[in-house]
Order: structure tokens, then sequence, then C-alpha cells
């Protein structure tokens, strides 16, 4: 197997970094569930356990910005929602959901991947409109809140990235 394909890009940070994106990822996730819970309304879909990597582990990431965030996945979420209710439902309307959320996106510049993910979830479950306010907005601004938060405890990060600063 040539070595390109074990090899590990990402560059070695010190432990502490990712100690706190793991509480980050523990916090935002479970704090996103309990909010759910206590309000008997779901907020948290599977996507959001994917962007809390990216939000945590990878926050001066152009794609980890609050705009590609929220962004993304209301545009994933939305598109999804709209194929959802003219399409039949089968795996091509799937695939053809993603394929517009990846061109979508990177046209707009806010590729997220975990949006990706929406136009499954939202086509395996049939949910209605108001699961784009439920989870999704609110999932996503909680996570984003509470990254703006996590981000200024040592080891200090500037989140999000300043304007005219790509990554």
């Amino acid at each position: 197997m040539p070595r390109r394909f074990v090899h590990r890009h990402q560059e070695p940070v010190h432990p502490r970094t990712w100690i706190k994106a793991a509480l980050g990822g523990l916090i935002g996730v479970g704090m996103v569930a309990m909010l759910g819970e206590w309000s008997g309304l779901p907020l948290l879909v599977a996507p959001l356990g994917a962007s809390a990597v990216l939000l945590f582990g990878m926050p001066d990431n152009p794609l980890s910005q609050p705009a590609n965030l929220i962004g993304g996945h209301l545009i994933a979420t939305t598109l999804a929602l709209l194929l959802d209710a003219w399409l039949p439902n089968s795996f091509w309307t799937m695939a053809l959901a993603v394929g517009l959320v990846i061109g979508i996106l990177g046209m707009a510049r806010l590729t997220h991947p975990p949006a990706g993910a929406d136009p499954i979830v939202v086509m395996m479950a049939h949910p209605g409109w108001d699961f784009l306010l439920t989870p999704v907005l609110a999932g996503t601004v909680a996570l984003v809140l509470l990254a703006l938060a996590i981000h200024r405890l040592p080891p200090r990060v500037v989140y999000p990235l300043p304007v005219g600063r790509s990554g």
C-alpha cells in the first residue's frame, strides 16, 4: 500500500488542545440533547455530532466557521425538505440531494461537510418544515454559542476567524 494512504497529514498539536475539543464536543452535544429532552423538542440529529468535531476540534478551519455551520445546515435541510416533498422517495433522490448540496454549498462558499448528511436524515425520516427550526437552526446556533465560549478558554483560539482570513 502506498505510504500516502497511511500518512497522517494532520499536524500534531498539544494534547491539551484535543482535551479541550473533546470537552467542547461532550458539553455541546450534551447541552443540545439535554435542552431537547427538557423542552420535549427534537434538537439533536446525527449531523450535529459531526459538526461538533469540526467546531471544537478544528475551529480555525474555514469549514468550521459560524456561517458555514449554520448556513450549510439550513441550506442543505431546506433543499432536502423541498426534494422530499416534490420527488419520490428512493435512493436516487437521496443521492441527488447530497450532490446538489455539495454543489450549492460550494458555490455559496458555505461548505460544511456534516451538512451533506442532512438530506439523508430528512429523506429517511420525512419530517415537516418545523425540522428546519428544531433541530437544525436551534442545534447549530446552540453549538456556535458554546464554541464562542469554549474557544476563549486556554489554550485560547480565535473563533470565529477574522474577516479576510481563510484559515
